[in-house]
């Protein structure tokens, strides 16, 4: 396990990169106020999710608004066809940790 940040660090909406490990992984609070950790790359454009727009439980890429759903990493419309990978995250003592799932 991996830690990230303080939970209260990471509002709703936000997102941190974690560079420590290759490819980079987006940690990102929904609007719902759940956590999620997926690969930080845009399958399209390899643009980083960490500048995206958070919407519910989606991220907007920034660069063409391909929507990828934080649960699964899959892509909910075009022009993105590809998934991206999706890491288990925990909460332990208001600290967020990630496994990394390659």
């Amino acid at each position: 396990m991996l830690f990230v940040c303080k939970l209260d660090d990471l509002e709703p909406g936000e997102a941190i990169k974690v560079d420590s490990v290759k490819p980079p992984i987006a940690v990102i609070r929904g609007e719902s106020g759940e956590v999620y950790a997926i690969d930080d790359t845009c399958s399209h454009a390899e643009a980083s999710f960490c500048d995206g727009f958070v919407e519910g439980d989606t991220v907007e890429c920034p660069l063409h608004m391909s929507v990828f759903c934080l649960k699964t990493g899959e892509p909910e419309n075009p022009p993105a066809t590809k998934g991206v990978g999706t890491h288990i995250v925990s909460i332990r003592d208001g600290d967020i940790y990630i496994e990394v799932q390659r």
